[in-house]
């Protein structure tokens, strides 16, 4: 996959998205240091090229309702192509899994699951175990609170591999 170049200023529009959300003109303009036009110009070009996948709030989820979050690490009984497209295929289709990141090493995937309670949380398990995925094992971790949570420091990234 050939990548688009990025210079400096690339870096600075796309960091201000990220830590910003969608911006005025003007103010990315500011803190990209060029004028409006030719930075709208580089964010569509960037849009384009599909280093945006979109704009997201960062809802505080505690304000709004009870829940329980739970880290879930899973190991596959096989390692075949179509055992880790079905297991993976599963989890998009089911909200309560927020996140899930596919491993190398001792376990397949570490998911993030989020559940009004931990008897849902449980049912949740029980329906991942019922629809046969080939699941070896599998181990919980409850969340007790977040440390930290945040996007990479795009610049000290792009710097580190040479851009």
């Amino acid at each position: 996959m050939k990548r688009l170049g990025l210079d400096a200023t690339d870096i600075r529009i796309l960091n201000a998205v990220q830590q910003n959300g969608p911006l005025s003109k003007t103010r990315l303009a500011e803190i990209a240091n060029i004028s409006p036009t030719p930075c709208w110009a580089r964010l569509d070009r960037l849009k384009a090229a599909g280093f945006i996948r979109g704009y997201h709030a960062d809802i505080v989820l505690e304000k709004i309702c009870d829940f329980t979050e739970v880290v879930v690490t899973v190991s596959l009984t096989h390692h075949r192509k179509a055992d880790f497209d079905r297991f993976e295929n599963y989890v998009k289709g089911r909200d309560e899994i927020t996140e899930c990141i596919a491993t190398g090493g001792g376990m397949d995937y570490v998911m993030r699951v989020i559940c009004p309670s931990l008897a849902q949380f449980q049912n949740a398990m029980e329906a991942m175990q019922a629809a046969e995925l080939g699941i070896d094992r599998y181990m919980t971790y409850i969340a007790t609170r977040r440390v930290k949570s945040g996007q990479p420091n795009l610049a000290n990234l792009a710097a580190k591999n040479g851009k």
